[in-house]
């Protein structure tokens, strides 16, 4: 189950690269990619949810193996909602083409943002590899500045010089949107794992 909760956590990371890559670039091969990827993704996660149930029905596990199955099943269904975050970006992309989903004024913020989602998740790969707890408390505050992006995108979108028409700023809103909540996922799994790994979970996790 860890190596499979590692396989997919690292498969969210190259779907976010290709789909974030698709959105800047208007690639299309890219796009196509990432969403064909994020349908595998959902795959690997109902496979796995299967495999845990399966457990859980013929071992009756508890202590410890009852916390690694539960986090299983929480954990993957984060990072198949990764998976399906970044296709949708990659999805915009698609709809767009041969335009552009991101105007001049914006391109730079969803770079940054795009790079900081592909990072956490290598990141939480990582951690449920090694299911070291300082390295998954670490990473929960890493999200702030995904955070504090998608907050520019809606100040620049919100403010009076803003002269895009109706279809960037739907593509922009939802895409920003999109790059948050795959950052909360990460932020989510890590947790997961300081539970997994302690027994213990707190107001902050």
């Amino acid at each position: 189950m860890q190596q499979r909760l590692v396989e997919m956590a690292n498969s969210t990371s190259v779907i976010m690269e290709k789909a974030s890559k698709a959105f800047l670039t208007s690639d299309v091969a890219q796009a196509d990619e990432a969403i064909a990827l994020a349908d595998t993704n959902e795959e690997k996660a109902l496979a796995l949810d299967e495999l845990v149930i399966r457990v859980l029905a013929q071992q009756s596990p508890v202590a410890r193996d009852l916390r690694v199955l539960v986090s299983a099943l929480r954990i993957s269904a984060s990072l198949e909602r990764m998976g399906a975050l970044a296709g949708h970006i990659a999805a915009i992309a698609r709809y767009r083409f041969p335009g552009s989903a991101v105007p001049d004024s914006l391109r730079k913020t969803f770079e940054e943002m795009g790079a900081l989602d592909a990072q956490l998740a290598k990141k939480v790969a990582g951690v449920l590899s090694n299911t070291d707890v300082d390295q998954a408390r670490a990473i929960q505050a890493e999200d702030e500045r995904v955070d504090e992006l998608h907050r520019t995108v809606f100040d620049v979108v919100l403010a009076p010089s803003w002269k895009e028409n109706a279809i960037f700023t739907v593509d922009v809103t939802l895409a920003s949107r999109y790059f948050e909540r795959f950052a909360d996922h990460v932020v989510d799994i890590s947790a997961k794992v300081s539970y997994l790994t302690t027994g213990e979970w707190n107001e902050t996790e």
